[in-house]
């Protein structure tokens, strides 16, 4: 199968470069499936020609220029939601030879297996071309070193494919693996002007395979053959900000590396001053950037892209009443047949607003009883449904990625095949979403042996910014009662395969993402809790899923340091109490009795 690859273009002021770059692009033996331009605020007429010339394109328009971390994170924001298998970043004024593209999937396709035991064959997380000026000289500031200290295991595979192993790159030309984009991340939004390729192509690329590709030529055409030792005047603010930013926060080197790059830095810093011809300015920068960069954090790219009037999927946005929707269901063979047949009815015929499409996601094999219940459903349902069939059994989080593709509708309801839809779910939560929102949930209500038997109630919180302070401690979306954007999930990356804690991780990154948030207090599911219940919400194999949660929260910087040392107390030792206790805690601070009855 032929790599799908989407690529992204920032553009900022290089009109008549854009359209030199573009037609590369088009020229391409292995052409994108897409193209993403983001246009960075230019004032230079850009987003005119992109208005009256965009066939084929996928245009985003920024009222800021936010530098090249946030143009390349919207693009790839956008870019995530068209499938790709890669995502090829390149700047306006790169223009890329026919063969470039074709060169990289080629040895991203054939880089050869290095998977042993449990550990699975990977191939690169990022491949970047060989960056030529416009006379033919490799650019200084856009050639990658060789990796320190690679393996000779790494040099040796690198090489069966013509290439060689490197810890980072520059985002002139780089293809980045779609799937360790979507598990790492965007880039870093706040880090304006500087470190922000080598931020994020070391985060993608360790415990990876990164590889220059000096086969895939491109022209860098800047108008001075420049190096990285160039005197930056005012914008070393930005340069010491940002590395120290990247060696006490940021999570692409180990501590080791940190040493090394940061040792480099110094030098390197050494090396501008000595020749700098005002190093009042450079002092400057060094000191304000020093303090800025142990003193803060960067803002996350909901707060950075937002001031900039971005939305990861304004493109898909949809706006209005009278929306169609997907309802998006998943069973497995553990499933009973009985309460998937309440579950689909409850969310189906007995809604006051019923779904315009169902897809039924079953995975992995059934037994014959649920078997039959499925077809049951499928031919008796008012509305069409898509059953979909994974032939082994993936887990929740790679079953509702696979939906989620499968759904005909930018709006999908989640539904789990073991709980009930109160008859007015839909008509209440579709206006949400429809006034805007990106994401919907509800409060429900817990029950037993039946219905009736009401156990306990969640209530989410329902201010949005209450919800986007209260999730990096807390989930403050009950899963089962959701409704989304499918290109708000997209571009957060989808599910993943994080067993357990696949909803909490999805929604953390979208919140963090820019997605607009929402609750109703009102319980409109019914979640079944059958024996066993506080049972699963601890003991050794979700505490691994909190723990693995917990640790890709603080890697993609959701969470502080402290904040993840202390959900990893707080959460992780709730996973570890006794059941007693943990029945009590839940029930005092989750689902409590007494609001059931009110």
């Amino acid at each position: 199968m032929s790599a799908r690859v989407v690529a992204v273009v920032v553009t900022w002021n290089r009109r008549d470069l854009l359209v030199e770059s573009l037609a590369a692009l088009a020229a391409q033996t292995h052409a994108p499936l897409e193209v993403v331009v983001v246009d960075n605020a230019s004032t230079d007429g850009t987003a005119e020609l992109l208005a009256r010339d965009h066939t084929g394109l996928h245009v985003v328009h920024l009222t800021a220029n936010t530098g090249g971390a946030g143009g390349f994170a919207a693009g790839i924001e956008r870019a995530l939601t068209l499938a790709p298998d890669l995502v090829w970043l390149l700047d306006d004024d790169t223009v890329p030879t026919p063969t470039a593209a074709e060169r990289l999937v080629a040895a991203w396709s054939t880089y050869p297996a290095t998977g042993s035991g449990r550990r699975p064959a990977r191939r690169p997380a990022v491949l970047a071309s060989r960056v030529v000026w416009t006379d033919g000289r490799d650019h200084p500031m856009n050639t990658p070193r060789p990796k320190p200290f690679a393996s000779s295991r790494e040099r040796a595979a690198a090489a069966q494919v013509g290439c060689v192993p490197v810890r980072s790159a520059s985002f002139v030309s780089i293809m980045c693996d779609a799937a360790v984009v979507r598990e790492r991340g965007l880039p870093v939004a706040d880090y304006f002007l500087w470190n922000d390729d080598f931020e994020y192509s070391t985060r993608l690329i360790r415990g990876r395979a990164g590889l220059s590709v000096p086969d895939s030529v491109v022209v860098h055409k800047t108008k001075v053959f420049g190096s990285t030792d160039a005197d930056p005047g005012e914008r070393f603010f930005y340069e010491v900000r940002n590395k120290v930013w990247l060696f006490t926060r940021g999570t692409g080197l180990s501590p080791a590396e940190k040493l090394l790059y940061g040792g480099s830095t110094v030098r390197r810093w050494g090396r501008t001053f000595a020749r700098s011809g005002d190093r009042r300015t450079l002092a400057r920068g060094l000191g304000t950037g020093l303090r800025t960069g142990l003193t803060t954090r960067p803002r996350s790219n909901g707060v950075v892209l937002g001031e900039a009037g971005w939305s990861p999927h304004e493109e898909e946005r949809v706006v209005g009443p009278g929306q169609p929707f997907s309802l998006l269901l998943a069973v497995y063979g553990g499933d009973d047949a009985g309460f998937l047949a309440h579950a689909f009815t409850s969310s189906v015929q007995e809604q006051t607003r019923r779904p315009d499409q169902v897809v039924l996601v079953q995975d992995g094999p059934v037994p014959d009883l649920l078997a039959g219940t499925i077809a049951d459903l499928v031919a008796g349902s008012p509305v069409p449904v898509h059953h979909l069939v994974i032939e082994e059994n993936l887990g929740l989080g790679p079953a509702l990625d696979r939906g989620l593709s499968a759904c005909d509708h930018e709006i999908v309801a989640r539904m789990d095949a073991d709980d009930v839809s109160v008859p007015t779910r839909f008509e209440k939560q579709l206006p949400v979403v429809e006034a805007g929102a990106d994401i919907v949930g509800s409060g429900l209500l817990e029950f037993g042996t039946g219905i009736d038997d009401v156990v306990g109630r969640r209530t989410p919180p329902t201010d949005p910014d209450e919800i986007r302070r209260a999730i990096r401690f807390r989930d403050p979306f009950n899963h089962p009662t959701v409704v989304y954007r499918r290109s708000a999930v997209q571009a957060a990356g989808g599910y993943t395969d994080m067993a357990l804690m696949e909803d909490y991780l999805l929604f953390a990154r979208m919140v963090d993402a820019g997605a607009r948030p929402a609750n109703l207090a009102e319980p409109l599911v019914c979640y079944r809790v059958g024996a066993g219940a506080y049972a699963r919400r601890g003991g050794r194999e979700l505490l691994r899923s909190e723990l693995a949660v917990q640790r890709r929260f603080r890697q993609l910087g959701i969470t502080t340091r402290g904040q993840y040392l202390r959900n990893v107390v707080v959460r992780g030792g709730y996973r570890l109490v006794p059941e007693v206790l943990r029945k009590l805690a839940y029930r005092a601070l989750i689902a409590n009795r007494g609001a059931a009855g009110a």
